[in-house]
């Protein structure tokens, strides 16, 4: 099977890390077996530079073809006094809104050579394995209503809604729980429930999904303490 990978280097770092990304699939290819076609497009900042806006559509169609998309980095403050909607950013938001990317993955992994390398002691930070399943689609980067208003004394006032609905919740808390179970079996969900409605129907409803998969442990924490412990 031939692949189509969407090569997306966008602006700063991202093109001469991208080179060399693209070195890696070159060896794959000549020396491993890997069948794949590289397509290149412009994003972000460059996008908007060639072709006056961060998500051309040419760009898009690269991406929606593609069974992988490999993007470097957007933004400069080259760009940053364009209108809101011309900035470099909303071409990374366009991406997740437009191809339903809804979970991104982080992984973080201490390798034990780098133990002592770390500014915590090796003891605390030796065997580090985590991986923070963060929601892309919805809540306040996209919530409508937005925008900055007047007040009737004159006063500016910049405003977003953060906005979550049952079946967005569900669906990325679905994919956390497949990949809790594909690790150590455990899932801690991370929210504001004591504070904000929205955190609240959020627990309700990953609590509720936790029964579909008695197979993984299920724990519920606070942001502020998240962080905290994150740290620890």
């Amino acid at each position: 099977m031939k692949y189509k990978i969407a090569i997306l280097p966008g602006d700063g770092i991202g093109p001469e890390i991208m080179a060399e990304a693209v070195k890696v699939l070159d060896l794959l290819q000549s020396a491993h077996g890997l069948s794949a076609t590289l397509e290149q497009a412009h994003v972000g900042g460059a996008g908007y530079d060639a072709h006056g806006h961060p998500l051309p559509e040419e760009t898009l169609a690269v991406a929606r073809s593609a069974d992988a998309i490999l993007l470097g980095s957007v933004g400069g403050p080259q760009w940053e006094k364009l209108e809101r909607h011309l900035r470099p950013e909303q071409g990374l938001l366009g991406l997740r809104s437009e191809l339903s990317l809804f979970s991104n993955l982080r992984p973080a992994i201490l390798y034990p050579q780098l133990a002592d390398a770390s500014t915590l002691k090796s003891e605390v930070v030796s065997g580090l394995d985590i991986m923070i399943v963060r929601e892309l689609t919805g809540g306040i980067y996209f919530g409508e209503p937005r925008g900055i208003r007047q007040l009737p004394n004159g006063e500016s006032q910049g405003y977003n809604t953060l906005v979550y609905s049952e079946s967005e919740i569900e669906r990325i808390g679905r994919s956390a729980f497949e990949i809790a179970r594909k690790r150590s079996g455990r899932l801690c969900s991370v929210d504001k429930a004591n504070v904000l409605e929205v955190s609240e129907l959020w627990r309700q409803v990953i609590t509720r999904l936790g029964e579909e998969y008695s197979d993984v442990e299920l724990s519920h924490m606070y942001v502020d303490n998240a962080a905290m412990q994150l740290v620890r």
